[in-house]
Order: structure tokens, then sequence, then C-alpha cells
């Protein structure tokens, strides 16, 4: 069991993802116990080494022997290959070493919308830049995986429902979007595109939690029934989500009201 030994990795303390991940690298070895320090307890060593800025973007690993300090996906290489050897060859490859990179900060600059912490952007905390094209990547790529799980749901409602189809289920997610994004708009215009990526990762957990019942035929349910008792459950599950979000981006109550309000407006002419 090789430990990256010396080495200290920042993380965003008000970044649950970020928490999990390089707390795992600590409990599994790869980094020793005090390994990981929270970007808001730095002290003055490690502030003169990092660039607080990038830091922010891209998770600090700082070797503490040569006093220097690797960025993002590079940082995880660095833990990764320590333990692993063998993969080292495979992130030598540039076209692999492109690819994570564009995954890494897909991820990095929209972390605050997939699993936001308990405040808005608190001041002096770990905030990532805010980048337009992969905040608009990340609502597209929700949007895409969404609507295609609805449209096969949706025909396990039937008669209570009518099926859909994937090209409804596109066009009604996308109405979503632009209907809360005029919303938003007139109550806290300054934050409409954060709270659109905090509404598409509401929608992309709900077609999570409906995947499973997509199975439920292999266990001989088949019912219209069961499957609406599952959807209203998730919905639920979705509504407090969705209530607990817009709470943390400071927003009115309105906000919800009118995500509800579509999805109704859209049930009664589906009916």
């Amino acid at each position: 069991m090789k430990t990256l030994k010396n080495h200290t990795i920042i993380y965003d303390d008000e970044c649950p993802m970020c928490d999990v991940y390089t707390n795992a690298f600590v409990r599994t070895g790869m980094l020793e116990p005090g390994g990981r320090v929270p970007f808001g307890k730095l002290d003055q060593e490690l502030l003169s080494l990092i660039d607080r800025d990038r830091s922010c973007n891209e998770i600090a690993l700082v070797d503490m022997a040569q006093r220097r300090v690797t960025y993002g996906v590079e940082s995880i290489f660095a833990i990764i290959g320590n333990r692993f050897p063998w993969m080292e060859r495979l992130f030598r490859f540039a076209a692999f070493r492109w690819a994570m990179k564009k995954l890494y900060s897909f991820i990095s600059y929209n972390r605050k919308v997939i699993v936001p912490g308990k405040v808005f952007e608190k001041p002096d905390s770990c905030i990532p830049s805010f980048h337009l094209k992969y905040r608009w990547a990340y609502i597209i790529f929700a949007w895409l995986i969404t609507a295609p799980i609805l449209a096969a749901y949706s025909t396990h409602l039937y008669p209570l429902i009518p099926s859909s189809t994937m090209l409804r289920e596109f066009l009604i997610c996308g109405g979503q979007i632009v209907f809360q994004f005029m919303t938003v708009s007139l109550v806290r215009k300054e934050r409409v595109i954060h709270y659109l990526g905090n509404m598409m990762t509401v929608s992309l957990l709900g077609a999570m939690l409906l995947l499973p019942a997509l199975l439920l035929p292999l266990a001989g349910i088949d019912s219209a029934f069961v499957y609406a008792a599952w959807f209203l459950a998730v919905v639920g599950i979705m509504l407090l989500e969705h209530l607990r979000r817009v709470r943390i981006l400071g927003m009115s109550m309105v906000v919800s009201v009118s995500w509800v309000f579509y999805r109704m407006a859209i049930l009664l002419l589906i009916i």
C-alpha cells in the first residue's frame, strides 16, 4: 500500500463532493493522515505556495518537501499514479489527458450546482470562477439525459397518462428551461444561470430515481398504478430538493411555485 508522503491536498470545504473524495484519499492510505487541508483553514505557509485563484478552480496538491504545486487533474493523476504505477502510462497519453482535463473542468466549474454547500458563495470560501460555456454544457447534458428516461418511463404510466415520445419529452424539458429562465429573470436576474444549473440537477436526480423502476417488469411488476406511485414519490423528493436549493440561492418561493405550475400545466395538457 503505497502512500504519497509529504503531500497536502487543499480541498473546498464548502463542496460535499470535494470533501468525500479527498477524505477517501486519506482513508484508503493514498495520502497520509493529515494530508488534506480545507481551503478555509489554510496557514500562511500554504497560502504562500499556492495560486489562490487557480486553486478555486483546480484542486491544489502541494509537495511540501520540494515546495511545488500541481493543480486539477494533474493532482489526481499524481495521487492515483503513486498508488497504481501501471496507470502512469495511461496518464501519459495526450488524448486521455485532454479528455480528463475537460471532464475535470466540466465538474469543477459546475460543482456548486451539482452538489451545493449550505450557503451560496460564502465569503472567503473556495468559489470556482463562473464559466458560461461549461454551465450551459451541464444544463444541456442534464437535459439530454433526463428526457429519454422520462419518455421510457411514460410508457409504463399508460393508460393513466398517455405515453410520451422522445421528442415530446425533449420539448417539455426544454420548455421548462425557457419558462424558468423568464421567471427567475424577473425575480433574481443575477442568479438565473446558477438557478438553471440547480434546477437541471434536480431533474437529473429525478431521472436517476426513476431508472430502478424501469427494471420492475423483470420482477413481474408492470402495473401503471405502481409506476404512478413511484413517480409521485420521486416528484415529492424533487420538490423538497428544489425548495432546498432555492433557499440556498436566497430566492423567493415564487421560483418553486412557477416550477410546479409549469409541470402541472403540461400534465393537464397531456391528459
